[in-house]
C-alpha cells in the first residue's frame, strides 16, 4: 500500500527517523518511573533524572527546586528536539510540523488575551506561553480591545490570520466572547489540518485523520458540557462543531 512512499522515504526522511528513533531511546523506561515513585524530594527527583535525557537540562539548576522548573526544563526538552527537526525537515513535512504547533498559538493567545482582561502582567503571563506556540509579536495582544484590532494589530501577519475569519467581530472581548474565539479557532485549525492531512493520503491520511477525527469529536463534547448553562443557544453550539469527527 505504502511502496511508492517508500520509494524515496530514505532520500526524503530518512535522516530524521533516525532522529525521531534516536529521541524515542531516550523516553524514561519503566525502572525510570519505578525509581521516581520512591522519590520523596525534588532533589531526588532531579538525582534520578540526572542518569536520563533529562540530565543536563537540570544539571545546573540550584537548590531548592521548584516543581515549575523540573516542569519548563522537561519542556525545554522537549522543544529543542522539535525545533532541530523542523530545520531539518523537508516539504511536506516541514507544514505538516509547522501545523502541530498552531494549536498552541491559539492557547497562548487566548491566555494573554484573558489574562489581560484580568489585569495580569504581561511578563508573567508570557511566561507560561509554550515555548512551541511563541510568535514575534505575541506580547502586542495585550493591546487589543475587541477582536477586530486583535485580527488588525497582531495576528494577520502570523499563521493563524485565516482562521479569525469566522470570528472578526467589533464586539469587546469578554470572557464569553474569547471562548468563542478560541473553540472557532479550534475548529478551523483542525479542519485545515485534516484537509491537509487527506491531500497527503498514504500512512499519514490514515494515522492523523483517525487522530484529528478524535480530537474533533473530544471538543465537541467539552464544547457541549461546558455551555450548559450558559447563553449559547444549540445554533452557536452547533457552529463550534467541526465538520468532521467519528460521532
Amino acid at each position: 500500500m505504502y511502496s511508492w512512499e517508500m520509494l524515496s522515504f530514505n532520500i526524503h526522511d530518512g535522516f530524521l527517523e533516525a532522529i525521531v528513533r534516536g529521541n524515542r531511546s531516550g523516553l524514561l523506561t519503566q525502572a525510570d518511573y519505578n525509581n521516581l515513585c520512591q522519590c520523596e524530594t525534588l532533589d531526588d527527583i532531579k538525582m534520578h533524572l540526572s542518569a536520563t535525557e533529562y540530565g543536563p537540562y537540570l544539571q545546573n539548576e540550584p537548590s531548592p527546586l521548584h516543581t515549575t522548573t523540573i516542569v519548563e526544563k522537561c519542556t525545554l526538552k522537549l522543544v529543542d528536539e522539535y525545533k532541530h527537526m523542523l530545520c531539518q525537515a523537508n516539504e511536506p513535512l516541514s507544514t505538516f510540523l509547522q501545523y502541530i504547533t498552531y494549536g498552541h498559538m491559539i492557547d497562548n493567545v487566548v491566555l494573554i488575551v484573558t489574562g489581560t482582561l484580568h489585569e495580569r502582567d504581561v511578563n508573567e503571563l508570557l511566561e507560561k506561553c509554550h515555548p512551541l506556540g511563541m510568535f514575534d509579536s505575541i506580547a502586542s495582544l495585550a493591546v487589543a480591545q475587541n477582536m477586530r484590532e486583535l485580527y488588525r494589530l497582531v495576528l494577520v501577519d502570523t499563521p493563524l490570520a485565516p482562521y479569525f475569519s469566522e470570528c472578526i467581530t467589533s464586539e469587546d472581548l469578554d470572557d464569553m466572547n474569547i471562548e468563542i474565539m478560541r473553540n472557532t479557532l479550534y475548529k478551523a485549525y483542525l479542519e485545515d489540518f485534516y484537509k491537509f492531512c487527506a491531500k497527503l493520503g498514504g500512512a499519514t491520511a490514515e494515522i492523523m485523520c483517525n487522530l484529528l477525527s478524535f480530537e474533533a469529536d473530544r471538543r465537541a463534547v467539552n464544547i457541549t458540557i461546558n455551555s450548559i448553562g450558559t447563553e449559547l443557544t444549540r445554533d452557536d453550539r452547533r457552529k463550534l462543531y467541526s465538520n468532521f469527527g467519528l460521532l
